[in-house]
């Protein structure tokens, strides 16, 4: 079988070798080699969108990560690709519930699968005991990997699952307010506060204990990944500028950078925020050594005077509301998601706000990427131009944040292979990689993997 299988991935390479030099692409008119020495480019992925390896809802075509691309077994033959195609790093998760030659490995500890004896006990991350078992769980990954980790993220957009599980219930474990009318349980003003709270103790405990036992002997670093939407003013009006302003604060690098929750957030969530004792602030205070940022979209934010006083919620606290329209005009060029629209712009504009506000961190971009509908033969979908457009124009924009003064370090691509995409399940591809999910899960690379291979060559 091993034998098969080398033979397989030998001549997967051998197709790519002659298609590369036979085929026509568009490239951009700038390589690695504009970027600083040392920059890292990689590709990103999470445990349970992409290893498999299960045993025998809610998701838009009834699917799940049973088998996802089954990287658990055909990890060899992916990272051979990643190195023909010119990657340094490759961004994965370690999953917490079943406890790479040439390419650095960036280990996210947590990206949402919490063991369900863990939910079932005292309910996941509602609890503030959650934090001792969240630190025990990475002390083994330390122990166990860390000789070979040099960069840890404690977890991946605690937003997201604050919110798609605690506000929206659209996400595990699928909780909200009675009025929202589609949760057995839950309430979306209080819960998604509760959670954002244990998760940021969990990130500052990890950080404390990795840093005092393992970094000075293991040499690594350790962060956390934030999802970041750029928000764009509707008008020129000082009330949207607020708006867009509190629309950026409602979201986790303020805690970790400043101790506390922004002003903001403290005035109009009142008591239902958590509080921060003075010996739980002073851990938060730059609990990173580098943020990771996922950027994909940016919106447009209005204003509004009041929030409804009974169905209170996360996603109106901030008296914000979000669009993707302007006097009748997307914000940028669609995309096969119908919420997300182009705005490389909004790349550079997030990272200079976040050199000037948040004392110029290092920082990598852990994932970017846009998403294709998955109603399309390989044949047409593998001819991924939008794709290579979109890669171009942000690389282009982080190019220009880095002119600008501010240290990234790296960037990586969301994502390597088509996969399982939580709510969406396979219904959207995003990969630079075709995964044929009818004929054995084999790979198929895209015009956007040939464009990165010219984009990366040395």
């Amino acid at each position: 079988m091993a034998t098969q299988r080398s033979l397989v991935v030998g001549l997967m390479v051998v197709f790519l070798v002659c298609a590369f030099a036979q085929s026509e692409h568009v490239y951009t008119p700038f390589n690695r080699t504009s970027f600083p020495p040392g920059f890292v480019f990689g590709a990103a992925s999470s445990s349970y969108q992409y290893e498999g390896a299960a045993k025998e809802g809610k998701i838009s075509n009834g699917s799940n990560g049973d088998v996802a691309d089954d990287f658990y077994h055909r990890y060899k033959e992916d990272v051979q690709l990643m190195k023909f195609i010119g990657m340094d790093g490759f961004r994965l998760s370690i999953a917490w519930s079943r406890v790479l030659p040439r390419i650095q490995p960036y280990v996210t500890i947590f990206h949402w699968d919490l063991p369900q004896a863990l939910e079932d006990e005292y309910g996941g991350f509602l609890s503030p005991l959650i934090v001792d078992d969240f630190v025990d769980f990475a002390n083994l990954c330390f122990k166990e990997f860390g000789d070979r980790v040099k960069h840890w993220i404690t977890m991946n957009e605690p937003w997201s699952y604050s919110y798609g599980g605690y506000d929206a219930g659209l996400l595990a474990p699928g909780r909200c307010s009675a009025w929202m009318s589609f949760c057995p349980t839950g309430n979306s003003g209080t819960e998604p506060y509760k959670v954002a709270h244990n998760l940021l103790l969990s990130h500052a405990a990890t950080v404390k204990l990795y840093k005092q036992k393992y970094q000075a002997s293991q040499k690594g670093q350790i962060g956390i990944t934030l999802v970041c939407y750029w928000m764009v003013p509707l008008t020129e009006s000082t009330a949207d500028k607020e708006a867009a302003q509190r629309a950026i604060d409602f979201m986790f690098i303020h805690p970790i950078t400043y101790g506390d929750y922004p002003k903001s957030m403290r005035t109009l969530v009142g008591k239902r925020l958590p509080k921060f004792t003075a010996e739980q602030a002073e851990l938060l205070i730059g609990s990173y050594d580098f943020l990771g940022l996922n950027y994909y979209i940016a919106n447009y934010v209005y204003n509004v005077r009041f929030a409804n006083p009974v169905n209170l919620s996360y996603s109106t606290d901030s008296l914000s509301v979000q669009t993707t329209v302007k006097n009748g005009k997307a914000i940028g060029l669609p995309t096969g998601v119908s919420t997300f629209f182009m705005y490389p712009k909004g790349l550079k504009d997030l990272l200079v706000y976040t050199k000037e506000k948040y004392k110029n961190p290092t920082i990598y971009i852990t994932e970017n990427g846009m998403g294709d509908n998955n109603n399309v033969s390989r044949e047409v979908g593998v001819k991924d131009d939008s794709r290579v457009y979109f890669y171009n124009v942000h690389l282009q924009s982080l190019k220009n944040a880095i002119d600008a003064g501010v240290k990234v370090k790296g960037y990586f691509t969301w994502s390597f292979l088509d996969n399982f995409e939580w709510l969406s399940g396979y219904t959207q591809r995003f990969g630079i990689g075709f995964v044929d999910f009818n004929d054995g899960l084999k790979r198929y690379p895209k015009k956007s993997a040939f464009w990165f291979k010219k984009f990366l060559l040395k």
